[in-house]
């Protein structure tokens, strides 16, 4: 994969965007009974409304508009510091935003490969984990607004749109919407999965290796597809991460079975691209939906014991999931053939 510096831009706006909000979420939401609410609130906002979002961008394009329009909105969340709900409202759909037209710009520049993929979703991983490191510290928060401005007219001014406004069409035959339900489904429980994690080891230095391994595991996951193609590499990091998992209370197995169980994620988001090549954002959109289904068990307090063996055995569950996009027949064999 050769340097690219649009997708630099665009991998460390992500990197800026998921900091931000996280800053403004620690630092200006009240600790009061309401919280939880208005997490819920942003959480919808930043992850369920990239469907609609994903749709109005693959019908008038202007991918970087809608990136530089997520930094300006997340932004703005510093102009209600002192109410709850307008930040929380802001932070969220400036997050949607920023997703989506990086998102569809980078799937669009991607061709049938992922790698670019990997690179894009990494940073974002991080930049929650900092954001919420600083944003319960002295972090000066004016900073936050002026780095989100600055990544925006950086966007509209370097960046192009790598695709023309389309009408965008959802349909898909029989045996691919089969293949669309697994990637959703594959995708809610990767992030149900995210939230059940519990390591006795995951603290102080550990904890920045737990997250280091996250943001590695999805730039490996479009790597690995791009070479070795994409049941191979499902295979090889799912099954991988299932062995590691049932040694992970001790920290080097651990974050291996992490670092390889996030490697699917930019498989799915590619998957489901192909699948709907006429409404690539909407398909990113849906996994992202996806994301927030996952969300809700941990947000209705809904939980397991922490044991290896479950993480084991959801790791073998989401690759059987995968399963149906491996055959090489019918319909799906345009999806699964090797870059």
């Amino acid at each position: 994969m050769k340097p690219n510096p649009r997708l630099a831009l665009y991998s460390a706006g992500h990197f800026l965007i998921d900091f931000s909000c996280a800053f403004l979420l620690f630092r200006y939401l009240p600790q009061t009974a309401g919280r939880a609410e208005l997490l819920l609130l942003y959480n919808f906002c930043a992850f369920a409304l990239q469907m609609p979002i994903g749709l109005l961008a693959d019908r008038f394009g202007n991918c970087r508009v809608f990136a530089a329009l997520g930094c300006v909105f997340t932004a703005a969340g510093m102009l209600f510091r002192a109410a709850a709900l307008p930040l929380a409202l802001f932070a969220g759909v400036g997050n949607a935003l920023y997703h989506v037209g990086g998102g569809l710009d980078t799937l669009n520049e991607s061709g049938r490969k992922a790698g670019r993929l990997g690179v894009f979703v990494s940073p974002g991983a991080f930049g929650l984990f900092l954001g919420g490191i600083l944003g319960r510290g002295g972090f000066p928060a004016p900073v936050v607004p002026a780095l989100l401005l600055t990544a925006a007219a950086a966007i509209l001014l370097l960046c192009r749109d790598s695709a023309p406004a389309s009408v965008p069409s959802v349909r898909l035959p029989p045996a691919g919407l089969l293949l669309g339900l697994s990637l959703f489904a594959v995708v809610a429980l990767r992030s149900w999965t995210g939230f059940l994690f519990r390591f006795g080891w995951k603290s102080g230095v550990w904890s920045w290796v737990f997250v280091l391994a996250v943001v590695l595991g999805k730039t490996l996951g479009g790597v690995l597809y791009d070479r070795i193609g994409a049941p191979a590499a499902a295979a090889a990091s799912l099954g991988a991460a299932a062995v590691l998992f049932l040694f992970s209370d001790h920290p080097a197995a651990g974050v291996g079975a992490v670092l390889c169980f996030n490697m699917t994620m930019p498989l799915t988001l590619r998957w489901a691209a192909d699948l709907l090549p006429k409404a690539k954002g909407f398909s990113f959109g849906l996994l992202t939906f996806a994301l927030f289904l996952g969300f809700l068990p941990a947000y209705s307090g809904v939980s397991l014991p922490a044991s290896g063996r479950l993480y084991a055995l959801l790791s073998l569950a989401s690759l059987a999931l995968l399963i149906p996009g491996f055959r090489k027949d019918g319909v799906l064999t345009k999806f699964c053939s090797e870059p």
